[in-house]
């Protein structure tokens, strides 16, 4: 526990203010209807929606993941998520524009003008349940979990004072300003966040316990954690830690925030974009932030802590108020935090409460919008107001965080509910690609899929069976053997299915490649069968643009990884590394602005 400065309390008191007093302001503007309250009239910028996307993924669970990874597989381990980067991208430049030429309201929404039938429906109103509050409050209860921790360590807060505390001021911002007010306070809450990262990790670095670089560097327990790749040699960790995330997991996964295909809040953002255009440049900026600069400082911290903490033991005895079931090697970043000096330790509380209220604020806004719009207004009042819907959609915000504050209370740590979303979803991944250029995927195809992927991860969790097939002396090796199993089976049931069932309709099929364009050979039998039958659904005006997103995603993903790479080494003073691969950066930088004139020019 830390004592804070009248300094510090000054700095965490202003930033509570400041984003309030943005709920409050925008209240009015929120509440004249739900286009408003949910996605701000669909007239937001790149910039601003970028950096909201970039804030929102700052959550205060991610510190805490990032250095639970280091601390437990090396630096190395964090492919995990930045396998995640081949998704983004091609959200980037293939799917933003389809997102954004939709016209939904949610994504959920897509499920009704993508399909048709009882089928459709049904799904819509599932999915709206499924992920808008089970996931969504399973993912709330891990940032809340996080809060908890930070709190705990250093200000010895009970964890229900934690979540009062936390909870209601965001909770207050987001009924109030809906999601211009969330945009908004995000553009605040970004700077503030970096800002507090930034700082912590070069003090921490140098802290006299510690340092520097040069010291971190030849320290015994941290040299072997050091590599940004995994150790080519140990099969375990080279399975595991790269091959799995960056073969199958960026393609055939559903998580929160790296959707194949785009989705959840992501989706939100780019819906709510002034164009096409807009939506595409909001995504590439969020994946640049995301990849390449923000995971850094939390490395560092993250390394440093080996030094200081270099077990659990050591965390235990410098913290003897926290509650064993709540020990983890993520809370070493906290414990690390309780080293700052006054002013600065105000500024990443500060950052702290910025990460957690960005990321808690758009899954309410987000979430609150899948019960009203796909949920509420289709089941139980299509004719209801927009004030109504409005005074819903602010309710289901306070149901939501209520909810998943009392589940926080009963989790571990954030590795444990990463693993999990990451299995429920597997397998699901490749029907939100193909279904915008396959005609031949039904509302069957992604029911089967859910359905099988939950019902395959809990039988592996929950009963014996998991530990029968993939018994193996590592712990981690053996969870993630489970997953290319879930992987192959959901996708061969949902295949299955796919065949098994009746195609959607000429008329659902021909409005939808009407509206959307998505080209390609696999809407070839759509088309001609228009063609016979008189109906003309393709604009001539328009190019079929993926080949030249694939090309521009290969690219990105060529400059973000050699921008981060080059970080890393520039870091670790290994500079001729750093240099080879930043100049790989350039001039993957220049290759990519010509593709994606291309890409604009098809679009416009």
């Amino acid at each position: 526990m830390v004592s804070l400065s009248a300094l510090d309390y000054t700095l965490i008191i202003l930033f509570f203010s400041i984003t309030l007093s943005i709920g409050i302001y925008l209240s009015k503007k929120s509440g004249k209807s739900s286009s408003e309250f949910f996605l701000s009239g669909k007239t937001m910028p790149w910039w601003l929606l970028g950096v909201s996307m970039v804030a929102t993924t700052f959550s205060t669970d991610t510190p805490n993941l990032v250095t639970d990874i280091v601390r437990t597989n090396g630096v190395s381990g964090n492919w995990v998520w930045w396998a995640f980067l081949i998704t983004g991208l091609l959200t980037v430049f293939v799917y933003a524009k389809l997102w954004r030429k939709s016209n939904v309201n949610t994504d959920i929404e897509f499920y009704e003008f993508r399909y048709g039938g009882k089928p459709a429906t049904f799904l819509r109103k599932f999915r709206a349940i499924y992920l808008g509050v089970v996931f969504n409050v399973i993912t709330m209860s891990a940032v809340t979990l996080a809060a908890i921790k930070i709190g705990g360590i250093m200000l010895g807060l009970e964890p229900w004072q934690t979540v009062v505390s936390a909870g209601l001021i965001t909770v207050a911002f987001s009924a109030l300003g809906g999601f211009k007010g969330v945009i908004y306070t995000d553009f605040i809450l970004f700077f503030v966040a970096m800002g507090g990262a930034i700082g912590a990790a070069y003090y921490l670095v140098n802290l006299p316990e510690v340092g520097g670089m040069e010291a971190i560097m030849t320290n015994e327990l941290v040299a072997d954690k050091l590599s940004i790749l995994p150790d080519f040699s140990d099969k375990n960790a080279l399975i595991t830690l790269f091959i799995i995330p960056i073969a199958v997991q960026w393609w055939s996964s559903w998580y929160p925030g790296a959707e194949p295909g785009g989705g959840g809040y992501i989706a939100q953002r780019m819906l709510a974009a002034k164009d096409e255009n807009h939506a595409i440049g909001a995504t590439f900026f969020f994946n640049i932030m995301h990849y390449a600069l923000r995971p850094w400082p939390w490395i560092l911290v993250a390394l440093a802590s080996l030094v200081v903490f270099p077990d659990l033991a050591s965390i235990q005895e410098a913290f003897p108020n926290i509650a064993n079931d709540k020990l983890g090697h993520d809370l070493a970043y906290s414990a690390m935090l309780t080293k700052l000096p006054s002013g600065l330790l105000g500024l990443v509380l500060a950052s702290l409460i910025a990460a957690y209220m960005s990321t808690i604020s758009t899954q309410l806004n987000w979430g609150s919008s899948y019960v009203v719009y796909d949920f509420y207004k289709q089941q139980i009042n299509p004719n209801a107001s927009e004030k109504k819907l409005v005074a819903v959609g602010r309710l289901s915000t306070v149901i939501l965080m209520v909810v998943s504050a009392l589940l926080a209370l009963l989790l571990q740590n954030a590795l444990q509910l990463f693993e999990l979303l990451l299995v429920f979803g597997a397998g699901t991944g490749l029907i939100f690609i193909l279904r915008w250029f396959w005609w031949r995927i039904n509302a069957w195809s992604e029911i089967t899929a859910m359905f099988a992927s939950g019902i395959i991860s809990i039988l592996l969790k929950l009963t014996p069976l998991g530990d029968f097939l993939f018994k193996a002396e590592d712990s981690v090796f053996e969870s993630y053997l489970e997953y290319p199993f879930v992987v192959v089976v959901t996708t061969a049931i949902w295949l299955a299915a796919t065949y098994l069932t009746q195609p959607e309709s000429k008329a659902v099929l021909q409005g939808f490649y009407k509206k959307i364009q998505p080209g390609g050979p696999g809407w070839a039998k759509v088309i001609e069968e228009a063609n016979k039958d008189g109906v003309d659904i393709v604009d001539a005006n328009e190019t079929w643009s993926v080949p030249s997103g694939i090309s521009a995603m290969l690219i990105g993903c060529v400059l973000i990884y050699s921008c981060m790479f080059a970080t890393g080494y520039w870091i670790y003073g290994d500079y001729t590394y750093a240099i080879i691969l930043t100049v790989v950066a350039l001039i993957a930088a220049f290759l990519l602005k010509n593709v994606w004139k291309k890409i604009k020019t098809t679009i416009l």
